[in-house]
Formats: structure tokens, sequence, C-alpha cells
């Protein structure tokens, strides 16, 4: 509400020091801030109610002066009113349009991100999962990172990657890939097999040489084991009661996209979750952030992996330590999937 009444009071304000400065100052030309700021945070209609004011206050000032300004004066303050009220309501109107635009192409965003980045179950079979996901374009809302679940018959299955590049490119990639995923997680028997059927639909679908960095996993169905296969992403952090540490999946496992220019299949890892809490899968947002010294992000050592706490908001927090850390938003999108036993168990 005081926002709203801004306009009208500098209007008051200005007037007033007309009156008190006399009619040597020839101030009524500055009336014409009153609907050029009106023009700012307000539609058309409220435009014009400003101009109005403000051409009544003009009159006004006119008629109580003892020695009535030239023409000249007097044509200039109204003629300064006028058109900045009419430049202010074509303005506002074409802002408007805009802002209008832009909340259905948010809309739109939001229905794409839904459908790209399905909501993850809180639970599924043995396990416990959380998610976060922060994209570096505030406009878009979506980008490049991806993840998803699936609770097939071996157990649980999962996928987080980064698609190369920015932009749509980027969202076309991950698409592609969760599509594929979401098939050949239920009916493949080995997360190999789960990555081979990735590959051929990202070469089915995708043109050129763009690639994708991920990392497939699976929970075994009475959550004492985890598969893991990486193509091409970093391991994941373990967390439990030792210090929290990176898992080694090795090297030579190269991005999907890419499996046909590699000598040998990609080979998998599997570990004993007894005496780990959490798995924190995670995109190089999240290990690639830099603060204003240019040092990256611990994340192995943060400050909510370091306490982590109750799980349930675990990845939240990360999430919100690593914008402090940077200082503003990311410039990389990050995602968070973090895998844990129900501590209440």
């Amino acid at each position: 509400m005081l926002l709203l009444a801004l306009p009208f009071a500098l209007t008051v304000a200005i007037g007033g020091g007309r009156l008190i400065a006399g009619s040597e100052w020839a101030l009524i030309p500055l009336l014409a801030v009153g609907p050029a700021v009106a023009a700012a945070i307000g539609g058309a209609a409220y435009t014009l109610a400003a101009g109005a004011f403000a051409l009544v206050i003009s009159g006004v000032l006119l008629a109580s002066m003892q020695s009535p300004p030239s023409h000249h004066a007097t044509e200039v303050g109204l003629v300064a009113v006028t058109c900045v009220t009419a430049a202010g309501i074509i303005a506002s109107t074409v802002r408007r349009r805009r802002e209008h635009e832009l909340a259905h192409v948010r809309i739109v965003a939001d229905t794409a991100q839904q459908v790209l980045l399905r909501p993850v179950p809180g639970r599924l079979g043995s396990v416990r999962l959380a998610v976060s996901y922060v994209s570096a374009s505030s406009e878009a809302r979506i980008g490049g990172d991806l993840y998803d679940v699936a609770d097939a018959e071996c157990g649980v299955r999962l996928v987080v990657g980064d698609a190369q590049g920015k932009g749509l490119a980027a969202v076309q990639s991950a698409a592609t890939l969760l599509g594929a995923f979401r098939d050949a997680a239920h009916e493949e028997d080995s997360l190999a097999s789960i990555a081979s059927r990735i590959e051929t639909s990202l070469r089915r679908q995708l043109p050129g040489e763009g690639f994708i960095t991920a990392i497939i996993a699976e929970v075994s169905a009475d959550g004492s084991k985890m598969e893991l296969l990486s193509c091409g992403h970093p391991g994941p952090l373990l967390l439990g009661e030792a210090q929290p540490q990176f898992l080694d999946l090795g090297e030579g496992n190269l991005p999907l996209g890419l499996g046909h220019l590699a000598p040998q299949p990609r080979t998998s890892v599997t570990i004993p979750l007894h005496g780990y809490d959490a798995v924190l899968f995670y995109t190089d947002g999240a290990t690639e952030a830099r603060n204003s010294a240019g040092t990256f992000f611990p994340l192995d050592s943060c400050a909510s992996v370091s306490n982590p706490g109750c799980y349930d908001t675990l990845v939240d927090r990360i999430s919100q330590e690593i914008t402090r850390y940077v200082g503003h938003a990311p410039d990389d999108d990050i995602a968070l999937m973090l895998i844990y036993r129900d501590q209440s168990l």
C-alpha cells in the first residue's frame, strides 16, 4: 500500500515545495515525476490516475499564484505532465504484457520440470530418499542435471547425471536419458544393459557428439548392498560413523553417448551398505561451486555433512550452504539425491 501511494505522495510533496518556494521556482514540470513512478510500479489505469492527479495539482498551483506565470512556462509544465503520463501508460501496458508472458512461460517451465524431474517418493523398498534440485537459470527453472528412481523387482534403481551444455539442448538430452531409463530400469537385468539402452536412445534421438555423465545404481531388495556403474560421473559421498568419504569408482568408463568409443564394456562396483547410514549422489555443480576467493565448495567436510542431523532435510541444508558459500545464485545446476536408512528403525 505504501508503494502504491508513492506517486501521489511525490506529487503532493512537489506541489507543497512549489508553494513554499514561490513563483520564481519553475517546479511545475517536476510534477511529471508522479506519473513516471506510477508507470514503473503499476498498470495503465493507475498511471492515468497519477497523471490526472498531477494535472489537478498543476491547476491548483496555477490558480493560487498571485502573479500568473507566462503562457510559455504554463504550457511547458502541463505538456511535460501530459507527455510523461501518455508515455507511462504505453510503457506500463508493454511491461504488464511482458510480465504476463513471463508468468506463462514459468508455468510451462514448472510443468515441464514436473514431467522431466518427477517427484521422488520418500521411501522405496528398504531405503528412504531425499532430493534437491537448484537450476542455475531462475527464468527457466530447469536445466541439464537429472535424477530418477525406479522400484524394480531386484531392488531400487536410480540414475543421477549431468547433460553436456546448457539450455534446451541439455534439457533435451536429459529428457532422452530419463525416458530410456524409466523403461530399461524395469526391463533389463543389469546396470550395464540399462546403460546400453540409454546409449541406443541417445544415438537415435540426439544429433552430434552430445554426452551425459551419469551414475546408475541399484540397491538390493534387502538393502544390504549397492551396485554402482559410473559413466564418467564422480562417485557418491558415503556417510556413516566414519569420516565422510568419496567412493572411488575407478577410471575409464566413458559418459553416456560416447560408449562406442570405449575399448571395453563398462564395469560396475558393488559395495556393502552395512556401516553406512547414507549415500549422497550429486552433480558437479555442488563440488565445483566457488566462493569469492575461487575455492571449491568442500562437500565432504561442509557443516551440513559434518553434522548431518536429520537426513530428511540434509540435501536442502547442503543446497542452502552452497548458496551461502558462493554468495549468490549458483552458476551451474545442482542436483542432490540422498539414499539413507530409516533412522527410526
